[in-house]
């Protein structure tokens, strides 16, 4: 869920509450309308969030990184000011981003978190014009087990979702994702309501996951270099995820935070994009 409501549920500071911040939008080829904010100047950096997760999500990584790159977060079609165009595919996924890519001059580095991680994958894989791609724990799983767990979840909350029981969806999505006691004060919050508004694209990211196995022919696809990042203290099931996506990769590389879970802190994040990011043009 990395990134998700980062606002209210990690306490993220924001590092430069002055940092100038422009809006705008742009229409995706279906006519859905897509909104974002940039903050900085310089080359084009993209930030595409994880489950759940608006622009506004993105701020701390955005300011950290807007003293060097021009940085836009944009929401994900049926989140925060975007439009929700039925009905939902993948490749409409992967088309707002080329316009998201398009408004920031045809050619951008891209860092995706959790499952914002796999769809720029997927991205890259199609063909769009990315100077480097970044992404933190996308949500592959490599054992079958676990893929069977993943299977099971994700068809118990489609189900709930599909009964229109948002905040029981909610709930079980979100129970294996925050520490213990977090999920009650969260619930209890303005935060939930946002979160609740959000829900139904809980089924978005499991089509970008589709069974969850890391697709390993599919990566092979992807001509630009790529940076495959995990936390060191994420629980090993992610972080052989990882490993697995980077050697798919014809052009990947792996790298370890050391001492971050699958909430990654931003100020610990940026210094690795930023370097990674820094000669692409």
């Amino acid at each position: 869920m990395s990134s998700a409501g980062g606002r209210g549920l990690h306490g993220m500071d924001n590092p430069n509450p002055t940092m100038s911040r422009t809006r705008g939008t742009v229409r995706s080829q279906d006519g859905t309308v897509i909104a974002y904010e940039r903050r900085g100047d310089g080359p084009p950096v993209v930030l595409v969030g994880g489950a759940l997760a608006t622009a506004a999500d993105q701020a701390p990584l955005a300011n950290l990184l807007a003293h060097r790159f021009s940085v836009i977060a944009y929401d994900r079609r049926g989140r925060g000011a975007s439009g929700d165009t039925a009905p939902y595919a993948v490749r409409r996924e992967v088309e707002d981003l080329a316009a998201v890519v398009g408004e920031a001059g045809g050619h951008a580095c891209v860092h995706g978190t959790a499952s914002g991680g796999a769809l720029v994958l997927e991205a890259a894989a199609a063909g769009l014009s990315i100077a480097r791609l970044s992404v933190y724990e996308p949500p592959f799983v490599t054992d079958p087990a676990g893929r069977a767990r993943s299977a099971d979840r994700r068809e118990r909350v489609e189900g709930l979702l599909a009964r229109d029981r948002r905040s029981d969806a909610l709930e079980l999505f979100l129970s294996e994702a925050l520490p213990p006691g977090a999920l009650d004060g969260l619930r209890g919050s303005p935060l939930w309501a946002e979160l609740e508004a959000r829900a139904h694209t809980l089924a978005y990211d499991h089509a970008v996951l589709g069974d969850a196995d890391v697709p390993a022919e599919r990566l092979r696809e992807v001509a630009v270099r790529v940076m495959v990042v995990d936390g060191g203290a994420s629980p090993s099931w992610r972080r052989e995820s990882v490993r697995a996506v980077s050697r798919a990769l014809p052009r990947g590389r792996h790298r370890t935070l050391t001492g971050q879970t699958h909430e990654v802190a931003p100020h610990v994040l940026a210094p690795a994009l930023e370097g990674f990011f820094a000669d692409a043009a």
